[in-house]
């Protein structure tokens, strides 16, 4: 990103970044930020300006609007991300996919492994990759650790969607876009997903865009 304020100390740049007002600019994929990975919280905005931080994610996450944000999408390298799911999905999507509401949460210092083989494929979007989406394969079941915004320990088993959102958030967190592990042949753009692709599952996309299906 290149200006004066990346330079300061990183609680002096969140400073300026709040105060540019809310909600926050999403950085577009092709900014390094979103590929240099991310330097674990250990306290570096001190409480109050941790609490303005998680905010301005919450806002800016709710307004895009998005499932999860990342510290990173931010500008912020810092290992944070938020997530929340209202899940306003028809009946076959929520059971296709496995999606049910999440509330707001805030995942500081976040790892996954996966847990059993089991694989879900989905078309996914993302908010620094605006206007494309494409399936991705992940783990169906995953177990998260890490802390929350008051450093109280998580460690919490997931399946079906809000696996697949603390996989993306947390991958964020490791310079990893969700287009580094998707199936190539299925990048389809927002119009198409409307047009083409907007059933449960992406089973039709498959077949029709000739790829392979876990």
């Amino acid at each position: 990103m290149g200006t004066p304020g990346d330079r300061a100390p990183l609680a002096e740049r969140v400073e300026l970044l709040l105060d540019s007002g809310l909600p926050l600019a999403i950085v577009a994929a092709g900014d390094p930020v979103l590929r240099h990975g991310t330097v674990p919280y250990d306290g570096q905005l001190g409480p109050a300006l941790l609490d303005r931080f998680v905010e301005a994610l919450r806002v800016t996450m709710r307004a895009a609007p998005g499932v999860g944000l990342a510290a990173p999408q931010v500008g912020v390298e810092l290992r944070l991300a938020v997530i929340e799911d209202p899940a306003p999905v028809p009946d076959d999507v929520r059971l296709a996919r496995g999606r049910v509401p999440q509330p707001f949460r805030v995942l500081v210092n976040p790892a996954y492994e996966p847990v059993g083989d089991a694989r879900a494929a989905f078309f996914e979007g993302c908010l620094s990759v605006p206007g494309w989406q494409a399936v991705v394969a992940r783990p169906a079941e995953v177990r998260l650790t890490g802390q929350d915004e008051q450093g109280r320990t998580l460690d919490e088993v997931f399946t079906g969607w809000p696996a697949r959102i603390v996989q993306h958030e947390t991958d964020h967190l490791d310079g990893v876009l969700y287009l580094d592990r998707a199936e190539p042949r299925s990048l389809s753009s927002h119009q198409a997903m409307a047009e083409r692709w907007a059933q449960p599952t992406p089973d039709e996309a498959a077949r029709a865009l000739g790829f392979d299906l876990p």
